[in-house]
């Protein structure tokens, strides 16, 4: 067996967790190489130290039998490593084509970026604009474009970090034969997913993290999920109790929402109809770019451009409210960016629990320092986040643990309707089991619930009803009970008047 990248003993300390702890690792020549592992097990830094980003504090890497110190990203790409990250690294004032054309030999115009972006998008069914300003592009558009531009670079060993949390079930099978095609050429591929069924199915090796340390090795192919699960966990995920409900008065109703486009690349909303009942959740399932983010602007109070009367909350028309009004009346949100929405980047834990929770602010403004502390240590604790403390900034924590200590704010504050975008995005298996159960829980005490997610497998999970939103416009709703994902993935391209109609009809 021909190695490719070889690590020997590799730690990092930070001042409040060891990330990696004397960790090995083995990567052959077109090996797709899984690594699992649990939200802060240690996989993050250790992808990071591959590509260059994180000093490790010892150890060796030694790529095609030699030993290398790896002093940064640009000497990564130089070797031939090419990472994917989780959360992007794009400048969002750029567009996608310039954006890529950063990393690239700038012996190439931006005009020959652009059209090689277009030829590799097409080969690879990665729809991806190079025209576009990245701050247009919702977060499954910006994983496409980081995508495109790793391929790009002819990489010899690529590291993807969950590309697939905001790709459609389609998207994902040719993902699927673009990695199996690499690997076949030699392309070694370092693959970080919580989706057990997508390790076992594409990769030929696994190595597992528990706590910074190498817990197993083993060949993903021939393990089950549970297996898996108790390896990345030490136990498998608890299991859903998803009853049917009972769904009572309508508590958000969207009636003939058409907003026009406010930025060019953006998607204009078309009639948009659908209503959200206390004690059910209501899945919006859909390609990232087809209006979910406008969508959402509009509900959360982000754009208050909407039409009077096509947006109400309680039979009262909030479509120009402020979002503070909305959320006095019991609307919460959680956004699908983390850092710099969701939270605030720099700020503590502590801190970003005042951005939706105001109850530690007293009437003449002055922060009540120990209540912010208190709950920020309650959800810290109800909510199994790892970090340092109340006290430890916002960009400290791995991505699941932040969307942990993100959505469980919001869960916390007792809301009457809940919207929340992709809240399983990059979250590990117990961790996802844990934010879903508690979104079933909030709907089984009579709160609405509205979830707008790629993960067609969740929607499917925690969802009493489905809708589906295509270039702005928005299908009739079905039962989940009657909904297959053959179906959902259909009308994913905007193919459901009539066969929606008689769903709807026969509902």
């Amino acid at each position: 067996m021909t190695l490719r990248l070889e690590l020997v003993a590799v730690s990092k300390q930070y001042p409040a967790v060891k990330a990696n702890d004397r960790v090995s690792l083995r990567v052959a020549t077109g090996e797709i190489h899984a690594v699992l592992g649990e939200n802060g097990a240690g996989k993050s830094t250790l992808m990071k130290i591959i590509y260059g980003a994180v000093r490790p504090d010892e150890g060796e890497i030694r790529w095609n039998g030699e030993r290398v110190q790896v002093a940064s990203p640009a000497e990564a790409r130089k070797l031939g490593i090419s990472m994917v990250y989780q959360h992007f690294s794009l400048f969002d004032t750029l567009t996608a084509a310039e954006n890529v054309w950063l990393g690239l030999d700038k012996t190439l115009t931006l005009a020959d970026v652009t059209a090689r972006i277009r030829k590799v998008a097409g080969e690879y069914g990665l729809e991806v604009d190079p025209l576009r300003p990245v701050h247009t592009l919702s977060v499954g558009e910006r994983q496409r474009v980081e995508i495109v531009r790793a391929l790009l670079m002819a990489p010899r060993l690529l590291i993807l970090d969950e590309p697939t949390s905001v790709l459609t079930p389609q998207a994902v099978q040719t993902l699927f034969v673009t990695l199996r095609k690499l690997a076949s050429e030699g392309c070694s591929i370092l693959y970080i997913s919580h989706k057990l069924d997508e390790i076992r199915a594409l990769c030929h090796h696994c190595t597992v993290l528990r706590g910074g340390k190498v817990t197993g090795e083993v060949d993903p192919s021939k393990q089950t999920n549970a297996s898996l699960s108790r390896l990345m966990i030490g136990a498998e995920p608890p299991q859903l109790q998803h009853r049917e409900s009972t769904p009572g008065a309508v508590v958000l109703a969207v009636r003939g929402l058409s907003l026009a486009k406010e930025d060019p690349f953006g998607t204009a909303l078309d009639a948009v109809t659908f209503d959200v009942r206390a004690g059910e959740v209501v899945g919006i399932a859909g390609v990232s770019g087809n209006g979910q983010q406008e969508l959402m602007a509009a509900i959360s109070g982000e754009d208050r451009r909407a039409p009077v009367g096509s947006i109400q909350l309680f039979d009262r028309d909030i479509a120009r409210a402020s979002p503070r009004k909305r959320r006095d009346g019991g609307l919460h949100f959680v956004p699908e960016e983390r850092l710099g929405r969701g939270a605030v980047p720099t700020l503590s834990l502590a801190q970003n629990t005042l951005l939706t929770r105001t109850r530690a602010v007293g009437a003449a403004g002055w922060l009540r320092i120990g209540d912010i502390t208190a709950l920020a240590e309650s959800l810290i604790r109800r909510f199994n986040v790892k970090a340092g403390g109340p006290g430890s900034a916002a960009k400290s924590l791995s991505g699941g643990n932040l969307q942990k200590f993100i959505v469980g704010r919001e869960i916390d504050a007792a809301p009457k309707l809940l919207v929340v975008s992709q809240p399983t995005w990059g979250v590990d298996v117990g961790a996802a089991a844990q934010i879903r159960g508690e979104l079933l829980a909030l709907r089984d005490n009579g709160c609405a619930v509205l979830v707008v997610s790629e993960e067609l497998d969740e929607l499917f999970e925690i969802c009493d009803r489905l809708v589906v939103i295509a270039c702005g416009r928005v299908s009739p709703s079905v039962p989940t009970a009657r909904a297959t994902v053959e179906q959902i993935g259909e009308w994913m391209s905007g193919l459901w008047t009539g066969a929606a109609e008689a769903s709807a009809a026969n509902a």
